[in-house]
């Protein structure tokens, strides 16, 4: 389990995170979202002890990283998969890791066969792949068997495969009952491994919740219905309700009101249905709703490559 409480860092005039609390659960897989500078890694750093915060407290399992006996066996970390000298070969770096904790043999050759890396384990890491990196990265985290696992954008640089193992191995922890926080920018990738959502925008929690509930929260549940009839149904679901908009005659997107009820009301009025379909917006839609006032690197609208005109190109000669 990750705690905090009121979590601060402050970088000279800089406030990276603003006082943020939270509890990251055992048994699931929580996702961390938030804009280029929101705060994600700077939160992700004082969680393993790499950044001493401003004020408040962030505990994994019970105490800081730092004070635990065996802090490998609590908490693996993906930060930076960089974060390893390039002339040392892969196997050499996870065991002095392993050293360092009486970490057997075994397990760093259970880890190498875990991640896809038995064929490239002997070579320098200075050759490898970013996704090769990620991989050794994920390695490293898993090495002390931990009971919780903080992963920074793990899929970024996997190919289609590598992104689907690190998602049935995340899943595959949390099922075991260890805690899982991990970053991406994958909006799809996230709605399909992460099982809770935290939002953080210029240092501060926007959304946490189950990720349907943070979709629902920002876009609202909605309905879709085409009908003959649809004038006459729409203006029984208002009665009952619901907010009733017509897109295209003949259809209906009514929100404040499940699909059920619509059926029901429908049938019990003789209504035919041609579709009778629950709509939600997608997390990249929740997301880039949560996020639109947090986002500290704004792109403006392309410029035209239009060639100027003759007469701009040419100056103004009289």
């Amino acid at each position: 389990m990750i705690e905090a409480q009121e979590l601060t860092k402050r970088y000279g005039g800089k406030t990276a995170v603003d006082g943020v609390s939270f509890t990251i659960a055992p048994g699931s897989v929580t996702g961390f979202l938030g804009p280029n500078g929101a705060g994600k890694s700077t939160t992700m750093r004082m969680i393993m002890g790499l950044d001493r915060p401003t004020s408040g407290t962030v505990t994994v399992n019970g105490k800081p990283y730092a004070e635990h006996r065996s802090p490998l066996s609590e908490a693996g970390a993906l930060l930076d998969a960089k974060a390893v000298h390039p002339g040392r070969s892969a196997r050499f770096h996870l065991r002095t890791m392993a050293a360092t904790h009486h970490i057997p043999a075994s397990r760093v050759s259970e880890v190498i066969e875990m991640t896809g890396l038995a064929t490239v384990a002997g070579k320098r890491v200075g050759g490898f792949s970013l996704g090769m990196g990620q991989r050794l990265g994920i390695a490293s985290a898993l090495l002390g068997d931990p009971r919780t696992l903080i992963l920074d954008e793990p899929v970024n640089g996997l190919d289609p495969e590598g992104v689907q193992w690190v998602r049935r191995l995340v899943r595959s922890l949390a099922e075991e009952g260890r805690t899982v926080f991990l970053s991406s920018h994958l909006m799809s990738e996230m709605a399909q491994t992460a099982d809770q959502l935290l939002v953080i925008g210029r240092g501060r929690i926007l959304a946490a919740g189950p990720v349907q509930q943070v979709i629902d929260s920002v876009s609202g549940a909605a309905v879709r219905v085409r009908s003959p009839h649809a004038a006459d149904l729409a203006a029984l679901v208002a009665a009952d309700g619901a907010v009733v908009s017509s897109p295209e005659p003949g259809v209906l997107e009514l929100g404040g009101i499940d699909a059920a009820r619509v059926g029901d009301i429908a049938c019990a009025h003789g209504i035919a249905l041609h579709e009778l379909s629950p709509r939600s917006a997608s997390l990249e839609e929740a997301y880039m709703s949560l996020t639109q006032d947090a986002v500290e690197y704004r792109s403006t609208a392309t410029r035209s490559t239009a060639p100027p005109s003759t007469a701009a190109s040419k100056g103004t000669n009289r």
